[in-house]
């Protein structure tokens, strides 16, 4: 559960997000143009930028967590993998994901592992486990970044842009793994990919102007006309199928 309170936040005294209170108990699709402020809002979420005003997940104020009880709570998934190791294979870095929960000064423990072991599973890439992480495709990465998301197994998950890199068939792939977290996890997806957001099939959040609009419905944002007008352009019938 998220809950805002006049959120917001600016770069270099430019206003980026302004006066945003929302309250959102399920998943939840955030659209709009680009640099109209969706990458801003996720990271917002996860504390990963200053922001004026308030944010509470699952009650708690997130100014009040540590960053461990916060990446417990809460993981951001970025559009496109950084990793600065050239070495760490697929493995290590999805090992990564428990950090939070490793004891200081001890190894990993078995049962740490076993997630591990039990996610890479899941998401089909054993193969690529020993794998440096900089020599898989970008489809790849972003299983890689799932996987590693689960094993941080946190209540809420932010995708940022998850098929932003990705080729259609990719993208179907990807987009299926989102709709079946969906039943374990709160999704919030950012993303300019209307296909995708539409398949998800949750409430949306607009970005447009620094401000935020919430539609409950999805049939209501997926209207021809409301596409036009928040757009700026004419909208036919959706062409990929995620189905």
């Amino acid at each position: 559960m998220i809950h805002l309170q006049s959120l917001t936040c600016k770069y270099a005294n430019k206003t980026i997000l302004e006066d945003i209170s929302l309250h959102v108990s399920t998943h939840l699709s955030v659209l709009g143009a680009n640099g109209s402020g969706k990458s801003s809002f996720a990271k917002a979420l996860c504390h990963l930028i200053e922001c004026e005003g308030d944010i509470f997940l699952d009650g708690k104020n997130i100014a009040d967590l540590t960053p461990l009880e916060l990446a417990k709570t809460i993981t951001y998934i970025p559009a496109k993998l950084q990793v600065h190791d050239p070495y760490i294979s697929v493995y290590e870095f999805i090992l990564l994901g428990r950090f939070p929960y490793k004891e200081s000064f001890f190894e990993y423990s078995q049962d740490d592992k076993i997630c591990v072991d039990t996610n890479i599973k899941l998401l089909n890439i054993e193969h690529l486990k020993e794998h440096s992480i900089h020599s898989l495709s970008s489809g790849e990465q972003q299983l890689v970044l799932i996987a590693q998301a689960l094993t941080q197994e946190s209540k809420i998950i932010i995708f940022d842009e998850p098929t932003a890199n990705l080729d259609p068939f990719n993208s179907k792939v990807i987009a299926h793994y989102i709709k079946k977290l969906q039943d374990s996890h709160q999704i919030i997806l950012i993303t300019h990919d209307l296909h995708l957001a539409f398949y998800i099939d949750t409430p949306v959040l607009f970005i447009h102007k620094q401000k935020a609009h919430y539609y409950e419905e999805k049939e209501t944002f997926f209207d021809s006309a409301i596409l036009e007008k928040l757009y700026g352009v004419a909208f036919d019938t959706l062409a990929v199928r995620y189905e």
